[in-house]
């Protein structure tokens, strides 16, 4: 019989230490070909539940959606952070995705005591962090902080697609499904792609000299 995950349980222990105000953090968008990372932080009332509220990746488009605007009303404080495509080139997915989180936390209204990731180390905050692995499974903060991350990334993808929609980004979100390949090799990346990722650097390599894959 499987064990129910008491999804406060990291931020029980930190009530009882003399933390209040406890911030989850964690991002979207590591995969996709095109768009930015996005990365949310959440502080949530002590003891906050919300019935449902799971990592994003578990939930249906419509409970995200469902929950965005519950989570933002309840919370203490949140914010976003959003690294665009050419910073993610510049620097790594990894370090963009580090940076959107740490921007996300800058974003908030309420300065957090201790800080929860998704599984990723943050060593220049004045405040301790704790990276969990499976962290939006695992905490509740983390949980609904995907949930915003995700959402918000999610409506970007869509307002990219009324702007370029020979791509059809609000089908894909950028991720790249058979679809969106077959798209991105006939029109072309724009400037929303990633182009140190495999396959837009292959499509770049073969349309060398081919009008159909402008550079």
């Amino acid at each position: 019989m499987k064990t129910e995950v008491d999804l406060l349980a990291y931020e029980k222990e930190l009530y009882q230490e003399g933390y209040t105000f406890i911030c989850g953090t964690d991002e979207a968008g590591r995969g996709p070909l095109a768009g930015p990372v996005v990365a949310a932080a959440v502080i949530l009332p002590k003891n906050y539940t919300l019935e449902g509220l799971n990592d994003s990746k578990k939930l249906t488009e419509k409970k995200r959606e469902k929950f965005f605007p519950i989570i933002k009303k309840d919370a203490i404080s949140y914010g976003i952070g959003i690294v665009d495509a050419k910073t993610i080139d510049e620097i790594n997915i990894y370090e963009a995705s580090r940076l959107a989180m740490k921007k996300a936390i800058w974003d908030m209204k309420v300065k957090p005591e201790y800080v929860l990731t998704d599984a990723m180390p943050i060593h220049d905050l004045d405040v301790p962090v704790k990276p969990i692995i499976h962290g939006d499974a695992l905490s509740l903060t983390i949980a609904a902080a995907s949930v915003l991350a995700k959402v918000t990334r999610d409506h970007i993808m869509l307002e990219l697609d009324q702007k370029y929609p020979e791509y059809e980004f609000a089908k894909h979100k950028g991720y790249p499904t058979k679809r969106h390949l077959e798209l991105v090799k006939k029109y072309g990346p724009n400037k929303e792609y990633r182009f140190t990722y495999k396959p837009i650097r292959d499509l770049i390599m073969e349309g060398e000299g081919n009008e159909e894959v402008p550079i």
